[in-house]
């Protein structure tokens, strides 16, 4: 005769005296309702320390994910050996300096059986149960993705990514970029210069299949060209420049000899942060910042600046609005700020709060406490080279994500995270930048081969779209890469490349290989103001894209602003001084040295009827300046 079906009842209702008997009668497999018994008592005692933006110990409910993520300490639910799980020792011991939740007086007897018996069953959760919706938390740890089949012969793994994300968006690949259009984009991505007339030429009539991948090594081989193209993002990054801060003289201390050499060099990544982090007086000037004169807010203290700029620069979170108060816009606490800044703080470091003392004093600590810790006893350099490992920790994704994102930015574009700086929101596909991040690592943090994976894949050597996105769409959808505006100093270097005029001295303190006689570039001068009015900052904060709209000022200043006029002038002359046989020859010269091309026999018609039989310096001018403003030649597309 079948049992009859007993009435539901909470085992936490039951009194006390029955529960040895109720554990005995229950058979192993059964575990309690997991809404109605575990989630109340979850609620009651672990939420306020657990759930929405608060992870004490490193663990958050939010989600069964971040639950199963577990802790600081370790994952709180032991899967092999459930007895053994960390969540059940806590709610269970007498030490009450362990006991979780650690207020009051501990759970009572009845719902220390309700989880344990939760745990020992498995401890399932009710699927699309979350103590609080998730909003997008970026994962932490590396992850390796399933790529997808190539197809029609494109291994890369970029494009295989790719072409599955476009069929699934029912899209059509972008078309293939012809061959001087790929020249150009690629020498002014990868080194920040024209090719060549002669490069030109001898690029348009090899017929070698692999001629864009021997191209691609041979620009990155160029130690002083790349170093000293890529020596003007990473200034902007680490906001280093060779003057004072713009407002105050001596305000900051560069760190161009080490940067350049680190460029040269091509120092591992991983590395190069390292250095950063915990820095030598080689370097330290990144991270002690601008010495702002006079009274500062407590989040201009160096400290703070170090935690926003670590924050900023090597992980794409923003920690500003958490050195204030607890932030607005996304998770990051005042206390964490803080923490951060603690570890290079040479004294005690107290809390402020909207610049008002909190009485509290900030305890050294990393951000991600799930990695390790760091040993808030240790003198300042200990805690820095903790936070350096920790930063670069072979399970911290993060880092790599980051410095992938930007690159794709610099290449495509666009980010695959944008912006590059907000690296807690979604990426618009995840197993791109999760491939991009393993492969950096796998391939020991070689920048270099990660630039070289993308400009080798067909994703790369598409044509640009547009960069406005279609009026119907509120997210954004990859359609191809994106048009680029040349910075102020590869406009600069093109002017001075195309008429032989570069100055012959340079404002770095840097050491260059005179090997070859390398052109003096932009990136080593101090800024003037046509390079200022053409975006490139004073470097007083970090700057991790430049705008990319034209402004008032450089519609001014590109149409008769003096510096310009001088620079042509000088070009002219210089142009005049090689004597073309014609000035046919004269005006194809400048359409292949400017545009990597040669021009059709309209513009070439064109050229030719202004020039005249006989051009003067003043008409070259003219030329000049009528090709330099053409978008064909201010933007990379």
């Amino acid at each position: 005769m079948p049992m009859p079906l007993l009435p539901f009842i909470p085992l936490a209702n039951l009194p006390q005296r029955l529960l040895p008997v109720v554990a005995l009668m229950m058979p192993l497999a059964a575990a309690p309702d997991f809404v109605h018994e575990v989630v109340p008592i979850l609620k009651q005692h672990c939420a306020e320390c657990h759930t929405a933006q608060k992870k004490k110990g490193g663990l958050s409910m939010n989600t069964e994910e971040s639950f199963r993520l577990g802790s600081s300490s370790g994952p709180v639910v032991n899967a092999a050996e459930p007895k053994k799980s960390l969540l059940l020792a806590l709610i269970a011991t007498d030490d009450e300096d362990l006991r979780m939740p650690p207020k009051g007086k501990g759970l009572d007897p009845g719902e220390i059986e309700t989880l344990k018996a939760w745990v020992l069953a498995g401890a399932a959760w009710e699927p699309g149960f979350a103590f609080v919706q998730a909003t997008y938390e970026p994962p932490l740890r590396p992850r390796t993705p399933v790529l997808p089949a190539a197809v029609d012969q494109r291994h890369n793994p970029i494009d295989r990514i790719i072409d599955h994300y476009l069929t699934e968006k029912n899209l059509p690949r972008p078309a293939p970029l012809d061959d001087p259009t790929f020249l150009r984009r690629v020498h002014l991505d990868l080194i920040g210069l024209l090719p060549t007339a002669d490069e030109v030429r001898t690029f348009a009539t090899d017929p070698a299949p692999d001629k864009r991948a021997r191209l691609v090594d041979a620009l990155l081989a160029d130690q002083t060209a790349y170093a000293e193209h890529w020596l003007t993002f990473w200034n902007d990054l680490l906001r280093n420049d060779y003057a004072g801060t713009g407002y105050i003289d001596g305000g900051r201390k560069q760190i161009s000899g080490w940067l350049y050499q680190a460029l040269r060099d091509n120092m591992p990544y991983d590395q190069f942060v390292r250095a950063l982090v915990a820095p030598t007086a080689a370097n330290d000037g990144f991270a002690n910042g601008i010495k702002w004169r006079g009274t500062v807010s407590a989040a201009q203290s160096t400290p703070l600046q170090y935690a926003q700029s670590v924050g900023q620069t090597f992980l794409g979170i923003n920690l500003k609005c958490a050195s204030c108060h607890d932030s607005f816009v996304d998770r990051w606490k005042l206390s964490e700020a803080y923490g951060l800044a603690a570890i290079y703080s040479d004294q005690p470091l107290e809390m402020y709060r909207c610049d008002k003392p909190t009485g509290k004093p900030a305890v050294p600590a990393w951000l991600f406490p799930e990695l390790g810790t760091v040993d808030a006893s240790l003198p300042k350099a200990g805690r820095l080279e903790q936070l350096a490992a920790l930063i670069t920790h072979p399970q911290n994704g993060r880092t790599p994500r980051a410095i992938c994102n930007r690159l794709w930015h610099r290449l495509m574009g666009r980010g695959i995270v944008h912006p590059v700086d907000a690296m807690q929101s979604p990426p618009w596909n995840e197993d791109l930048l999760d491939q991009l991040a393993v492969h950096l690592v796998e391939n020991r943090w070689d920048l270099k081969q990660t630039l070289r994976l993308i400009c080798l894949s067909a994703a790369y050597q598409s044509t640009a779209e547009s960069s406005a996105a279609p009026p119907q769409e509120t997210r954004y959808v990859y359609r191809g890469p994106r048009p680029k505006r040349l910075t102020a100093e590869e406009l600069t270097d093109a002017i001075w490349q195309l008429c032989g005029t570069a100055p012959t001295k340079f404002d770095a303190p840097v050491t260059r290989d005179p090997a070859g006689k390398p052109m003096v570039r932009a990136a080593l001068l101090q800024s003037d103001l046509l390079m200022r009015t053409l975006g490139r900052p004073n470097r007083e904060q970090i700057v991790s894209t430049r705008p990319l709209d034209l402004t008032t000022l450089e519609a001014m200043d590109l149409n008769n602003g003096a510096i310009l006029d001088a620079r042509l002038a000088e070009g002219a002359r210089a142009l005049l001084a090689r004597a073309f046989a014609t000035p046919a020859d004269l005006a194809s010269y400048v359409w292949r040295a400017a545009l990597t091309r040669e021009p059709t026999p309209e513009e070439l018609a064109l050229a030719v009827g202004l020039l005249g039989t006989g051009p003067d310096a003043a008409t070259i001018q003219d030329f000049l300046w009528g090709v330099l403003m053409l978008p064909e030649f201010q933007i990379i597309r």
